[in-house]
């Protein structure tokens, strides 16, 4: 520690060393110009050696005090990124949520968000690993599964694992709704790694004619394919609402299928939640299915 020069200095070394002038960084430190101008000589004194040119209009770095600043700027930065993360932030509430499910439900409606609770700042993280309310910092998750999710979470389920087969208008034109299911058999199909045609088309009792298809690692990639109309997908409906809506996507077959992993809300018991993370919390839940 010996070897650390006076912190004060240091600090009025940093300050001085961006304004270039003795009485700017008294302004910013709030403290005066002679009680800055001291720190620095002891600062110099310190290390023995000039820090500034003194000039008539101000102050000019030496070539050492130059690359000195430049590093001892650099620290106190990080110093000061280190204590903003150990301070809460008052409205911010960080979401952790698959990619197809920002992507395809969250992004589109945030708007109606941001417009309920323009005071919270929220935050996406979207990932497919499940992230951790502790070692992530996370406020709130949006997951597939099935409770229990553990004592210390409360679970909200928000929409039920519904899966129904899409596609563009352009894919089936000529074809009339809903498509008989030889007619499905022969369109292409698009897969993601739920790997759900099996199971559907057993249901149907048709076998699939279809081709290869397009195999694709993500829901969210075969919605976009079927609106490019490149084949039918399988999704949970509610992901596929708006284009539906929009008279891009078509549902083609009244059938579903029932999925046993539905989508829940997690975060922490109530009394653990901010209040911004209750408002996150409720928000989601007048918008989740009335039947959830």
């Amino acid at each position: 520690m010996s070897q650390i020069p006076p912190l004060n200095g240091l600090r009025a070394f940093d300050v001085t060393g961006r304004h270039l002038n003795f009485r700017s960084a008294a302004d910013e430190m709030g403290v005066t110009q002679g009680a800055v101008a001291q720190q620095v000589r002891q600062l110099e004194a310190h290390l023995g050696i000039p820090l500034f040119e003194r000039l008539p209009k101000g102050l000019a770095f030496t070539p050492s005090g130059r690359s000195y600043h430049a590093r001892v700027a650099t620290a106190f930065e990080e110093l000061r990124a280190a204590t903003e993360t150990l301070r809460p932030k008052p409205g911010k509430v960080l979401v952790s949520v698959t990619p197809t499910f920002a992507a395809k439900w969250l992004i589109p409606n945030l708007p109606d968000f941001s417009g309920a609770h323009p005071e919270i700042d929220l935050q996406i993280l979207a990932t497919e690993k499940v992230s951790s309310f502790h070692g992530d910092g996370i406020d709130v998750a949006i997951r597939q599964g099935q409770p229990p999710f553990g004592a210390a979470l409360d679970a909200f389920r928000l929409f039920r694992q519904e899966i129904i087969a899409v596609a563009a208008p352009s894919l089936i034109a000529g074809h009339r709704l809903p498509l008989a299911p030889e007619s499905l058999s022969h369109l292409p199909k698009l897969h993601d790694t739920h790997d759900l045609w099996p199971a559907f088309l057993k249901k149907l009792k048709i076998e699939d004619h279809g081709g290869h298809g397009l195999r694709l690692s993500q829901t969210a990639l075969t919605l976009d394919a079927a609106l490019s109309g490149q084949g039918v997908a399988l999704v949970s409906s509610f992901l596929a609402r708006r284009d539906i809506a929009a008279n891009h996507l078509v549902q083609i077959t009244p059938e579903t299928l029932a999925g046993e992993r539905d989508f829940y809300l997690l975060a922490m018991r109530g009394s653990k939640r901010s209040s911004s993370t209750q408002a996150v919390v409720e928000w989601f839940a007048s918008k989740a299915e009335p039947d959830a």
